[in-house]
């Protein structure tokens, strides 16, 4: 992927929460999903919003969770960010009803494609070391869902056994049509081992030949933070 330059007049700064909702807030939980991106939107510095759910146990098969979703936001300041982060009531809303909750606060360092239009603007360069997170999103067109979804287990099965990824979450808006992964790695170089590889590498030649998708996403970030707790791993 070629990365584009930084740019210098965007401060543009995400942020995305995994959550593990409790037995007891379940309700609350799918509420969230219900209300979708509208009510966070609303949030003074708020750019563009996704509410997500999660495959079982926060993995990338085709059944739901019934507790862990994701909350991808963009500011279009890294002040908005902070502010959120610090005195969001609807951000302790979730810790107050979660078993786990995860924060990753992050700068864009290369994207290509758009999430419904949108583009991330680039306002990092891309790290020499350290760690480094990706997202990858699509709309899978209809007629060749299945087809794609042959190719997708390989390689999402290889990459929860993968070396040097430190956290991996299957997202999406809509069950088998929308979908996305969210990863976060060692670094730059253990990434691009995986992404030029085995099971993941063959998906990529089968979307790229078979237009599998309507529309696609592929970023990448330096994570400024990454605080709190998922699938039994603490993070911060």
């Amino acid at each position: 992927m070629q990365a584009a330059s930084a740019n210098k007049e965007s401060d543009q700064t995400i942020v995305l929460v995994l959550a593990d909702i409790t037995p007891a807030s379940l309700v609350w939980g799918w509420t969230r999903i219900i209300k979708g991106p509208n009510p966070w939107l609303a949030i003074d510095g708020v750019r563009f919003a996704k509410v997500l759910g999660s495959g079982y146990e926060g993995g990338f098969g085709l059944k739901p969770s019934s507790s862990r979703q994701g909350l991808f936001l963009v500011f279009h300041t890294a002040l908005a960010a902070q502010d959120f982060l610090t005195h969001s009531e609807a951000l302790q809303a979730y810790r107050e009803r979660t078993r786990e909750l995860c924060v990753v606060h992050m700068r864009t360092f290369s994207c290509r494609g758009s999430w419904d239009g949108t583009a991330l603007d680039v306002t990092r360069s891309a790290p020499a070391q350290g760690p480094i997170a990706a997202l990858t999103r699509a709309s899978i067109q209809v007629r060749k869902a299945s087809a794609f979804w042959q190719h997708a287990p390989p390689s999402q099965n290889a990459l929860e056994r993968v070396q040097g990824v430190q956290l991996a979450v299957g997202l999406g808006e809509a069950p088998f049509l929308r979908q996305a992964t969210f990863t976060v790695w060692d670094s730059v170089a253990a990434m691009d081992a995986y992404a030029r590889s085995g099971p993941h590498l063959e998906a990529i030649k089968a979307a790229a030949q078979h237009q599998y998708f309507s529309e696609s996403m592929f970023a990448r970030f330096v994570p400024l933070s990454i605080q709190g707790r998922w699938k039994d791993r603490d993070y911060g």
